[in-house]
């Protein structure tokens, strides 16, 4: 872990502990190590695989605790969900994000991230003009990758 890394997860941390905080909630040993674990995560995840690699590496927190502590993440700004159409939901950090969308393939389930075109600079104006407070967007395409596509030929 480099140094601005390193710099950048003590400030998520400082700023996950002032939600909690502000919210009422400690900074529990179960929400340190569900923090450590998602900081460390690369791209998407899920739930249940935080909940496999807490068990792995023989940490001690529950299946509850990894759900509430993702609850916190989301509400603190620290982690966006991500919706793919699956039964599960994906989980990225925002920290080291620049904006961006996905596609998915259909088959193999596997993503393809590319850059935001700016489209909010077209939405925003129309959606705040009647009101709509917004929160976030997302933008998803699915279909079939060129590894799949080539299996077909």
């Amino acid at each position: 872990m480099g140094k601005s890394n390193a710099h950048t997860i003590d400030r998520e941390r400082a700023r996950f502990s002032g939600f909690l905080a502000k919210s009422g909630k400690r900074v529990s040993q179960g929400r340190e190590v569900i923090f450590n674990q998602v900081m460390r995560s690369h791209g998407h995840f899920t739930a249940e695989e935080l909940v496999k690699a807490c068990a792995q590496k023989k940490l001690d927190v529950s299946r509850p605790t990894v759900f509430r502590v993702l609850h916190d993440l989301l509400e603190a700004g620290i982690i966006r969900e991500t919706a793919f159409g699956d039964k599960h939901r994906h989980f990225e950090h925002v920290y080291d994000e620049k904006p961006h969308h996905h596609a998915q393939c259909v088959r193999c389930h596997g993503f393809i991230e590319f850059p935001d075109r700016k489209e909010d600079e077209v939405y925003h104006p129309f959606l705040e003009k009647q009101g709509f407070k917004i929160l976030g967007h997302e933008m998803h395409f699915y279909g079939i990758c060129k590894a799949c596509g080539n299996k077909e030929s």
